[in-house]
């Protein structure tokens, strides 16, 4: 999982279109994009179940439409907030690097 960490501060936020989310003056949460992708989608932990994910998340749908992520079959947070937002699976395979599980999710065009 370092290679993975590393990945995503080196490849994928470099390339990503990345949105801050802040309160205050603290960034408590982003979402990174590429094209149509889900990057990365973070929060501080007290920040969970509080609206600002979706929030997040609803701002990158009116950007570029249904979007597609990938994540980890332990990630029972992410992939909790992914079926909750409306991401269906459409794929599943073994991340090269760590080994780990991923589930493919979309969101059905409307």
């Amino acid at each position: 999982m370092a290679q993975v960490a590393q990945d995503m501060r080196n490849i994928y936020l470099p390339n990503a279109e990345t949105w801050v989310l802040v309160e205050g003056e603290k960034p408590i949460g982003f979402i990174a994009l590429i094209g149509d992708e889900i990057g990365g989608l973070f929060l501080e932990p007290s920040f969970h179940g509080r609206g600002f994910g979706k929030a997040l998340s609803d701002h990158a749908v009116a950007l570029h439409g249904p979007l597609r992520v990938e994540v980890f079959e332990k990630n029972l947070i992410g992939r909790r907030f992914y079926d909750r937002y409306g991401f269906v699976e459409n794929g599943r395979y073994v991340h090269e690097d760590s080994g780990e599980k991923i589930i493919k999710m979309v969101m059905p065009a409307n």
